[in-house]
């Protein structure tokens, strides 16, 4: 054996070991708030990995998010939280946009990537912030919602209604904005099901994460397509396989965890790396 080739392979070892790591916190992080996790590993991907183009950047981002949301819907479903009906729902008006950001971010530059990347994470955070979880108020006609009740397997029972028609609108966008920014989505999905959907924060979890599975599998199938897939599949695998189990101490991590300290955690998390992404955009 060539022994300069020892120095080579440990480290490849340890750059495999160190992303089954950062897999693990982000995936038990990213199903703890339904967000997938995207909108902690880009960031880390960002400061990582300067050289890379924002194409694959997102590409790695959204292959780990799929596996994730996956692994965390098999977990929330056998708590009975998932809200099914109107996941599938919003998943197929995600799909689109997400296809067509998927294709949108190979023509995107990287520096004005990270400005945009920067701007919507302190914005959400911002809203979350001045928003903290509320009680809506039904103020519309009878007849204009669709109403759900939902039944946790530990007997736990949601209430609540919503207008289909936002719903479709705003999955139309978020599913762009995920694929477009490799986030999942589910970063902004949560607080819309909640704020604007009267949501019940643990069911909006894991419906979020259904649609993520779905909507992300899209964008990484284009990925796939365009070859940028097979390009970042050393840090892919080790980053998924990391995901899949973080997912599952997430979801029990959930059961402990009030729906308001999920979004306060969330927004400060947010404006922490949105104000070092743009640090690093304008320097």
């Amino acid at each position: 054996m060539d022994a300069r080739s020892t120095p080579e392979s440990e480290s490849v070892i340890a750059q495999s070991v160190l992303l089954v790591a950062v897999g693990v916190v982000v995936g038990a992080s990213g199903t703890l708030v339904g967000a997938g996790g995207g909108f902690l590993l880009m960031p880390l991907l960002l400061l990582l990995y300067p050289g890379l183009s924002s194409e694959l950047l997102t590409t790695i981002s959204l292959a780990m998010v799929c596996g994730n949301a996956i692994s965390g819907s098999i977990a929330y479903a056998r708590m009975g939280r998932t809200d099914y009906k109107s996941g599938l729902i919003f998943a197929a008006a995600g799909v689109p946009g997400a296809v067509v950001g998927a294709i949108a971010i190979g023509y995107i530059p990287r520096r004005l990537f990270d400005g945009v990347f920067g701007v919507v994470l302190i914005a959400a955070s911002i809203f979350l912030m001045l928003r903290p979880v509320l009680k809506t108020v039904n103020s519309d006609p009878p007849g204009s919602r669709t109403l759900r009740v939902i039944t946790e397997a530990d007997g736990t029972s949601h209430s609540y209604s919503y207008r289909v028609a936002v719903g479709v609108a705003m999955a139309m966008g978020i599913g762009f904005l995920s694929s477009l920014l490799g986030l999942g989505g589910g970063i902004i999905h949560v607080p819309a099901m909640v704020h604007f959907l009267n949501f019940p924060v643990h069911v909006a979890t894991a419906t979020s994460h259904l649609v993520l599975a779905i909507m992300t599998l899209a964008g990484t199938m284009v990925h796939v397509f365009t070859g940028a897939f097979a390009e970042g599949l050393d840090r892919i695998i080790p980053l998924t396989a990391g995901a899949i189990v973080g997912a599952q101490l997430g979801a029990r991590l959930s059961r402990r965890v009030r729906g308001a300290w999920i979004i306060r955690c969330l927004a400060i998390a947010l404006a922490m790396v949105g104000v070092r992404i743009l640090i690093l955009a304008f320097q």
